[in-house]
C-alpha cells in the first residue's frame, strides 16, 4: 500500500502531465499576467514572463504574445510570485466577522494556517458552551463540532484567502481532561489519540501545541509524543509554541527536537525568538541545536514574525498554578487577599519554573491593547506602569485588577526582543513567517481594540524593511519563504510555486513600494505596494482595492481521506 504523501505526489504528477497536454488556444485564457518578474517561489533568480491563468489553475508561463485573457494585467516592472502563506494565523474568528481577510489579503497573503495550541475543533458540547460565555465583540454560533467542519464552514460562508489548520493539542486536552493540572488517564490519552486521528482524516496538517499557557503547559513531553506519533502516521508534522522562549528556551528547543526524533514527524517552532535581555544571546545556540538536527537528518524548521514585540495576555505575568482549573477559576483566585500577595511575589520574581514575561518584559514595556469591558478601553494604548501610576497601585497587582474586572486575560503587547535577533533569524535559510494574529479590517467592530501592528504588516515589512532597505536577504530567497517552504513544511498540494497545473494563487506588488504602514500607536493601517492578489484564479485584489469575491476553499493535509 503506498503511503498517503506519495499518493499525493503521483495524483500532482499527473495533473501536471493532464495540464501539460493543452497548449492553449488564443482567447482561452480567463487572466494573463503581463511580462511582470516572475518568481516562481524556489529562490530562483526571476523571469520576465507571461503567466496565464485558465479556471483555478496556472495554465502557461512564458511568452504569450500571440494569446489573449479575458482579463489582461500589465505587471511590466512589478514582481509576480505565489500568493504568500501565512504560517501562524489567529484568523479563526476575524473571518467569521469579515471574511474578507483585508489585513493579510492586502499583503498578498493567500492561505492562513491555524493551530497554535488550540483550534476550532473538535468541541464537547461543554466547549461550546463555555466558548459561546467568552466570546468578546465578535459574537457568532457555534455551527460544528470537529475541525474539518469548521474548516467547512468558513468556506462555505465565504473567505477571500484559504484556510488550513492544525488540531490543537491545548484542545484536545480540554476536550478530554478539562483545565486541570493533571496527567492524562490511559483511557483520556487513547480517547485524544483517535481524535487526533479524525481531524488527520479531515485534513488536518499535524498537531499543533502552544506550551506556556494554561492548560497546555501541563501536557508532558510523553503525552505530546504520543499525539504526533498519530499525526505522524498519516505523515502530518508538529508545530509549536515551546514550552519557554525565556530562561529554559533551550530546553524548549530540545523537548521539540526530541519530539521530532521519536515520531519522525516533521517539526516546526512557532514564532522562533529569545525574550527577554537576559536571554538574547541564547539565540545562537538555538541555531546550532536547529542546524544539528537538521544535519543528522530531521526535519526541522521554525517560523518568525518580523517586530521586536510580541502579543498574548496578562495570563502570561502570572504562575501557572493560580490559572489551574480555567478561567473562572483563575479569576476567582485572583479575589482571595492571600493568593494575591502570593501571586505578586512570584510575578515579581525572575524563574525557570514558568514562562515570566512580567519579569521579561518590565510593566513599563507592557501595552494594553484590548479588553471586553466597553469601561476599560479607555485604557487602551497605555502601558501596565502607566495604569497602575495612574490608580495608585502596584504593577502587580494592577495586572491582577484588570484580569477580574474584564473578565478576560486582557490582551497586551510585550516589548521582549532585540532588533538584531530579528534580522539573524530573517537569514535562517529554514526560516518561514506567520504573523500570529487575525485578519481583520480596518473599520467596524475591529476598531473597538487596538491590535499588534504585525496584523496589517507582518509579510510586507520582511518585504519592505528587511528586503529592501535592510538587504538581509535577496528578494527571490524571501518570496521562497513565504511560499514555496511554508507549503511544502505542511503538505499543502500545488500550492507554493507558479508552476503550470499548480493552484492560482497569484501576487502581483512593486518591490520598490510595497511598504508596512502599521504602528504601534496606531496599528489599523493597511500595507500599500500589492497591486493584484489571486486566489484559486479568482482575483480578490484589484489595484490595491478588494474585490470583495470569496474563493477561498480548505487546503487539507496528507492525511485527508480525499486522497484515498
Amino acid at each position: 500500500m503506498l503511503p498517503r504523501r506519495l499518493k499525493i505526489i503521483l495524483l500532482s504528477a499527473a495533473a501536471l502531465t493532464l495540464v501539460a497536454c493543452d497548449p492553449g488556444k488564443p482567447g482561452d485564457y480567463d487572466v494573463i499576467i503581463r511580462g511582470g518578474d516572475v518568481y516562481d517561489g524556489s529562490g530562483n533568480d526571476p523571469i520576465v514572463a507571461d503567466v496565464a491563468l485558465a479556471g483555478d489553475r496556472v495554465e502557461r508561463i512564458g511568452d504569450l504574445s500571440g494569446f489573449s485573457g479575458t482579463t489582461e494585467i500589465d505587471a511590466e516592472g512589478l514582481a509576480v510570485a505565489p500568493g504568500f502563506i501565512n504560517m501562524l494565523s489567529w484568523a479563526n474568528e476575524t473571518l467569521i466577522e469579515d471574511g474578507r481577510a483585508m489585513s493579510n489579503v492586502k499583503q498578498g497573503v493567500t492561505m492562513e494556517v491555524m493551530g497554535e495550541g488550540t483550534s476550532m475543533g473538535p468541541l464537547s458540547e461543554t466547549m461550546k458552551a463555555q466558548i459561546l460565555e467568552r466570546q468578546g465583540d465578535i459574537q457568532y454560533a457555534i455551527e460544528w463540532t470537529t475541525l474539518g467542519q469548521y474548516l467547512e464552514y468558513l468556506a462555505n460562508r465565504g473567505v477571500s484567502v484559504n484556510v488550513a489548520s492544525y488540531v490543537g493539542a491545548t484542545t484536545l486536552r480540554v476536550h478530554e481532561i478539562g483545565y486541570d493540572d493533571r496527567p492524562a488517564t490511559p483511557d483520556e490519552l487513547e480517547r485524544m489519540q483517535e481524535l487526533v486521528k479524525q481531524a488527520m482524516r479531515e485534513g488536518a496538517m499535524g498537531v499543533g501545541s502552544s506550551l506556556i499557557y494554561a492548560p497546555g503547559n501541563f501536557a508532558s513531553t510523553e503525552e505530546l509524543i504520543a499525539l504526533v506519533s498519530v499525526a505522524a502516521e498519516y505523515d502530518g508534522s508538529y508545530i509549536s509554541h515551546l514550552r519557554s522562549e525565556g530562561s529554559r528556551l533551550e530546553e524548549g528547543v530540545q523537548e521539540l527536537i526530541k519530539i521530532a526524533s521519536v515520531t519522525g514527524a516533521p517539526s516546526e517552532i512557532y514564532h522562533l525568538k529569545a525574550s527577554g535581555r537576559n536571554n538574547w544571546h541564547k539565540l545562537s545556540t538555538v541555531f546550532e541545536m536547529i542546524d544539528a538536527a537538521r544535519e543528522a537528518g530531521l526535519f526541522i524548521t521554525a517560523d518568525m514574525y518580523t517586530y521586536t514585540a510580541g502579543s498574548t495576555g496578562l495570563n502570561a505575568t502570572m504562575p501557572l498554578w493560580v490559572q489551574d482549573g480555567g478561567h473562572d477559576a483563575w479569576v476567582e483566585r485572583l479575589q482571595d487577599a492571600a493568593i494575591r500577595e502570593r501571586v505578586a511575589a512570584e510575578m515579581r520574581q525572575p524563574t525557570r519554573e514558568w514562562e515570566n514575561f512580567f519579569v521579561d518584559a518590565g510593566p513599563e514595556n507592557i501595552l494594553l491593547i484590548g479588553f471586553r469591558n466597553p469601561d476599560l478601553r479607555h485604557l487602551i494604548g497605555k502601558t501596565l506602569r502607566e495604569v497602575a501610576d495612574e490608580r495608585g497601585t502596584d504593577p502587580a497587582m494592577t495586572a491582577m485588577d484588570l484580569v477580574v474586572e474584564d473578565d478576560s486575560r486582557v490582551e497586551a503587547v510585550y516589548f521582549l526582543m532585540s532588533e538584531e535577533n530579528v534580522k539573524r533569524k530573517v537569514a535562517m535559510p529554514w526560516m518561514s513567517f506567520g504573523s500570529d494574529a487575525g485578519a481583520p479590517s480596518a473599520e467596524g467592530i475591529f476598531l473597538e481594540s487596538s491590535r499588534h501592528p504585525r496584523t496589517y504588516g507582518n509579510f510586507a515589512r520582511l518585504l519592505g524593511k528587511y528586503v529592501r532597505e535592510e538587504r538581509i536577504i535577496p528578494l527571490q530567497q524571501a518570496i521562497r519563504r513565504m511560499t514555496s517552504l511554508p507549503a511544502s513544511n505542511i503538505g499543502a498540494f500545488q500550492r507554493g510555486e507558479l508552476r503550470e497545473g499548480y493552484y492560482a494563487d497569484v501576487v502581483v506588488f512593486d518591490p520598490a513600494r510595497i511598504t508596512d504602514n502599521a504602528t504601534f500607536e496606531e496599528p489599523h493601517q493597511y500595507a500599500t505596494g500589492m497591486y493584484h492578489v489571486f486566489v484559486n484564479g479568482v482575483q480578490v485584489l484589484r489595484h490595491g482595492r478588494h474585490t470583495g469575491a470569496t474563493p477561498g476553499r480548505v487546503v487539507r493535509g496528507p492525511g485527508w481521506d480525499g486522497w484515498l
